[in-house]
């Protein structure tokens, strides 16, 4: 049986390396190299790499919409995406005779897009999980195949959320493809009624408004980290936060006051209560800890007021 898989982050190479380790891999669709860091190096993506190290034909189109007969004349038998960052033409998810199936990060309908992981964190969920779906031309409204949920912990953040679904994922693929290789899997209608939506994080979205609670700024900072990480201003200057804990005490002051330094970090007044800053980027600086970033500072961080 003929595999082509279509994906492009780190997200992806576990589902990818499962499958190659299990079935033929015969094409890898990722999309276009980037320029990253500071001297803005051409790097091939995560997905290409492992495609590469296995001899595996890599192709990728910049618009895989007027771009994609290389892949058709593959003949595959069926086509597995994950994380690929594209629509998929009607024409591609035509083409396999087992259809075309994704790997998707969430308990679907419930977080559709391309950012499931972060709003997971972000709405506070107890739990989410993978869905292996058929694809369809709509954006994850496909038949779901199969399910499994993960608890969130409170110890979670965008990483260690992001590295367990990785795993889940390609867990619940290969234990899936079986059944749809026989054709005896299940294929249940997703209810749209139920559905909710989890588009790509947009750069207002990353600032922290201390008006809210804190549980809703403790979970946007850890949906958020390690990248891009969240954001206050401190006398108009950018602070990234990283790393918080949600405090116990009560104080009177404005919100985004900083009320207190010890310690455990940076406290600062929010809507209900106190966040406690743990660690910090300041502008043009490294990341550090949040009591050493104060006590660089000083005294005279207490009573300014982030915003």
């Amino acid at each position: 049986m003929k595999i082509v898989f279509m994906g492009t982050p780190d997200f992806a190479v576990p589902v990818l390396e499962g499958l190659i380790e299990n079935y033929e891999v015969v094409g890898v669709v990722s999309q276009p190299d980037k320029k990253v860091g500071r001297h803005q190096i051409l790097t091939n993506t995560p997905v290409k790499e492992v495609a590469l190290k296995h001899n595996i034909k890599v192709m990728q189109p910049v618009k895989i919409r007027d771009d994609y007969e290389d892949i058709i004349a593959l003949h595959p038998d069926i086509i597995v995406t994950c994380a690929y960052g594209q629509i998929i033409p009607k024409a591609l998810l035509d083409c396999p005779r087992l259809g075309c199936i994704n790997v998707h990060a969430s308990l679907l309908p419930k977080l559709r897009g391309g950012a499931p992981i972060h709003k997971a964190l972000i709405n506070g969920n107890k739990k989410t999980g993978i869905t292996i779906m058929y694809m369809d031309v709509a954006m994850d409204t496909g038949d779901i195949i199969s399910q499994r949920e993960v608890e969130i912990l409170d110890s979670d953040n965008l990483e260690s959320l992001h590295d367990k679904l990785s795993i889940l994922g390609k867990e619940l693929l290969l234990e899936t493809l079986p059944s749809i290789i026989e054709g005896n899997n299940e294929r249940i209608k997703q209810d749209d009624n139920k559905a909710t939506y989890a588009y790509n994080i947009k750069r207002e979205e990353e600032h922290i408004d201390f008006k809210k609670t804190s549980r809703e700024i403790f979970n946007l900072i850890r949906a958020l980290s390690p990248v891009p990480g969240s954001y206050a201003l401190m006398d108009d200057k950018e602070i990234k936060v990283y790393k918080s804990e949600i405090g116990k005490k009560t104080y009177k002051a404005e919100c985004g006051e900083i009320v207190e330094v010890t310690k455990e970090g940076i406290w600062v007044k929010t809507s209900d209560g106190v966040i406690i800053l743990k660690e910090v980027k300041p502008s043009g600086k490294k990341k550090m800890d949040a009591y050493a970033y104060a006590n660089g500072i000083g005294n005279k961080i207490i009573g300014k007021v982030l915003k």
